[in-house]
């Protein structure tokens, strides 16, 4: 009989949230784009987040709960801005929890040998450049994907 161990996947850590803080700052600073960040761990948990003085107060609201959308779906938010639209399939899902959920680009999960680990979001600057700001921090990270 054969045995299947599961390979441990370790949680995303407040050392890797910082590092995704870290480099999704100094991503956006290039860019001249000033953003909040905000990263949760894999129970929808705060772990890290930093707002650019400069960023629009709301961004640190829309970066959290983009990165809460990213993680309940498992999808980049910006794979999702279609499927909420009137007649699409999850045209009501946006407003059906206690917690609302963000169909805007700029959320993007966290994964670890192919186990959902957390999210990070970002706000502040045009959708296309929060998404390309959170794919940065990913890649930037190595171990996480």
């Amino acid at each position: 009989m054969s045995t299947v161990t599961p390979t441990a996947v370790f949680p995303l850590t407040i050392q890797d949230a910082e590092a995704l803080v870290e480099v999704a700052r100094a991503a956006a600073e290039t860019a001249g784009v000033p953003v909040s960040v905000s990263v949760l761990d894999a129970g929808g948990h705060l772990l890290a987040f930093r707002r650019d003085d400069r960023a629009v107060l709301i961004s640190g609201e829309t970066s959290t709960r983009k990165a809460f959308t990213a993680l309940q779906l498992n999808a980049p938010t910006a794979d999702l801005v279609e499927a909420v639209q009137p007649g699409a399939p999850f045209h009501t899902l946006p407003t059906a929890l206690d917690r609302p959920l963000l169909f805007i680009a700029g959320g993007v999960p966290v994964h670890r040998g192919g186990r959902l680990i957390g999210a990070i979001g970002l706000g502040g600057g045009a959708p296309e450049q929060d998404h390309g700001i959170a794919v940065t921090a990913l890649r930037a990270l190595g171990d996480v994907a």
